[in-house]
């Protein structure tokens, strides 16, 4: 199995840039080029930070319907 990038997606409602640039430090520190962070809501502040994958399905799709 080849790591080439990590994931993270912060706590709700606390601001998620922190958490974004430690993910960034992680990954150039152990030279990995991937980095999925950001979902609909805090996706610019994820592409600021270096994020290379964002998830934006609720803003496609609509938020989802819990049973």
């Amino acid at each position: 199995l080849a790591v080439i990038g990590l994931m993270c997606r912060p706590p709700a409602g606390v601001e998620a840039a922190p958490y974004f640039a430690l993910l960034a430090e992680l990954a150039a520190r152990h030279g990995l080029s991937g980095l999925s962070m950001g979902m609909s809501d805090d996706f610019p502040i994820a592409i600021e930070e270096g994020s290379t994958m964002v998830r934006i399905g609720s803003s496609i799709f609509g938020k989802r319907m819990y049973l």
